[in-house]
């Protein structure tokens, strides 16, 4: 047995691997992730210091490093909720019950862009662009026809919507309604973070201040009627589409998480009633293992802040809860099967990261929106993962790892870093205006894409392994005509309904707007009575205004 001790025995192994370097290099100078942290060849024990209770702990308990359920998936898999929405309500309606039929656990809409800016389909901003990135819902006329058929006491829903998210969720309650299912057994999500508008995605209509107000009433509107409903999902995932690294994205995604948090509790509400409402939205990436640790490095962050910080006392108000969507600009339009193989790495690692819920891109989605082969597709490389492999049937496998570890404690330090820097320019809010955020993203897109065209950094089937002739996969077509038909819906909705009931509700909601009630009822009863997505969010912007980037 040697005598020697474990340093010395390291030291030794480490000469002996720079000899043989010096015959057989490595294949790089220097290996890093995306965030620049760079990766040992090897990790040791000694790396990882004996804090055990205080850093990692155990599942579903404070700080939450192993995730935020005592069992995680040997209790209950993630959902699996692919985004969908194309096309007119109809389309959608049919694609949602395809893809349920299929196995998927809860929907995840994704609207058209009018609908995301407050545009009614006949609006002339809205020419050209009816149905082509999402679904367009005008009133709650569409919001039926979307839903028809799908009982909402039995399905979670999650809409991607922000700057009129309290119309699409007025909109689903009155659908509940209608459907017999009361507000308070209604589960789901609503994005509504406008924050990352600002910073990376460009869908806003008001400014900040309004648009915070509208947040926080969301708040205490759902706190008190629809408890079961997550009241914002706190987006990293297009900051990261923008070209940010993984520690960008935590760290201006957990900024962002404290300013709703701060203007929540100015508007008098109490933490430990909205907090277990809030809820998070991650990218997953293409580095596995630092895709990995990020999730673990934000979970003991945010629990921190929430208990420590604000003084949170209930449990849930520490939980990072996060929904995961694979990385779309990772997608290649070239050898569009490849991302198949680039989608199941993602999925992996958010899985081993401990995602709440999970969508898996397609692989022709860097051409246009998912044929329904390929949505199937992108959902069975989840329930591969979930029935097959065998990742689910432990808790956290990867806890105690060197590298993942290590890594960990290297992304956490590094998001502070970042996270401080933005308190002392003021907050998210001040950082946003001041366009902080958004010059560290683009200058972090413009070196990655500098890497790609010079080759450092490799992409098969673009920037190598290339083919000369590619085969065109089959694409899905919005149908062109599909503003005109719209269009008459619209105009047909408008000679049905009570139009003195409509401009009533209307001014009340202009009212309340100039003052200080909250506004979710007021919108509600606007949207009961049909009133449009495009004249709701009308009245918005005469008492808000509109905001304009610098």
């Amino acid at each position: 047995m040697s005598t020697k001790n474990f340093t010395q025995l390291y030291q030794e192994w480490q000469a002996e691997v720079a000899k043989r370097l010096e015959k057989t290099p490595e294949r790089k100078e220097r290996f890093a992730t995306s965030s620049d942290i760079e990766v040992d060849n090897l990790y040791v024990p000694q790396q990882i210091d004996d804090a055990y209770m205080e850093k990692i702990g155990f599942p579903g308990e404070y700080p939450y490093t192993r995730g935020v359920q005592p069992t995680m998936y040997r209790g209950r898999l993630w959902t699996m909720r692919q985004y969908a929405g194309f096309g007119s309500a109809e389309e959608t309606n049919q694609r949602f019950r395809y893809l349920l039929e299929q196995g998927q656990t809860g929907l995840s809409v994704a609207f058209d862009l009018p609908t995301q800016i407050g545009y009614d389909s006949d609006d002339p901003m809205a020419t050209g662009e009816v149905g082509k990135v999402g679904v367009a819902i005008d009133s709650l006329e569409d919001m039926e026809t979307l839903l028809q058929g799908i009982p909402l006491d039995k399905v979670s829903t999650s809409m991607t919507i922000n700057a009129p998210a309290s119309v699409l969720l007025a909109m689903y309650i009155a659908v509940g309604e209608k459907q017999g299912v009361p507000s308070h057994k209604l589960a789901g999500t609503i994005q509504n973070d406008i924050l990352k508008e600002y910073i990376a995605r460009g869908t806003y209509i008001f400014p900040p201040q309004p648009s915070m107000r509208l947040i926080t009433d969301i708040f205490a509107f759902c706190a008190e009627h629809v408890p079961k409903w997550n009241t914002i999902s706190i987006s990293g995932y297009h900051i990261r589409e923008a070209g940010a690294t993984a520690v960008q994205e935590v760290a201006f995604t957990l900024a962002d998480g404290i300013a709703y948090v701060e203007a929540a509790l100015q508007a008098g509400l109490d933490i430990d009633r909205f907090a277990p409402q809030l809820s998070f939205f991650f990218n997953g990436h293409n580095i596995f293992f630092e895709e990995i640790a990020k999730f673990r490095a934000a979970r003991r962050i945010w629990a921190r802040l929430m208990r420590e910080r604000y003084g949170a006392k209930n449990p849930k108000s520490w939980q990072f809860r996060v929904h995961t969507q694979t990385g779309g600009s990772t997608l290649t339009a070239q050898q569009p099967d490849n991302n198949i193989v680039r989608v199941t790495l993602q999925a992996l690692a958010a899985v081993l990261g401990g995602t709440q819920s999970l969508h898996t891109n397609s692989r022709d989605e860097a051409l246009a929106l998912p044929t329904e082969e390929s949505a199937r597709i992108a959902l069975r490389t989840q329930q591969i993962i979930a029935y097959e492999s065998g990742v689910a049937d432990t808790i956290d496998p990867l806890a105690g790892s060197y590298y993942v570890e290590s890594l960990t404690d290297q992304l956490e330090l590094k998001v502070l870093e970042y996270m401080e820097k933005i308190e002392q320019m003021g907050g998210a809010v001040a950082a946003v205006e001041a366009g902080y955020m958004q010059r560290e993203i683009h200058k972090q897109a413009y070196e990655t894409q500098r890497r790609i065209e010079s080759g450092e950094e490799l992409v098969v089937g673009m920037n190598c392994f290339r083919l000369e002739h590619e085969a065109q996969p089959e694409l899905l077509r919005v149908d062109p005509a599909l503003g005109r038909k719209q269009t008459e819906k619209l105009a047909a909705l408008r000679v049905r309904r009570d139009s003195a009931l409509v401009e009533q509700t209307l001014a009340q909601l202009r009212q309340g707007a100039a003052g200080s009630e909250n506004l979710m009822p007021l919108i509600l009863e606007c949207v009961r009575h049909y009133a449009t997505i495009g004249e709701i969010c009308g009245v918005l912007r005469q008492v808000f205004g509109e905001y304009r980037a610098v």
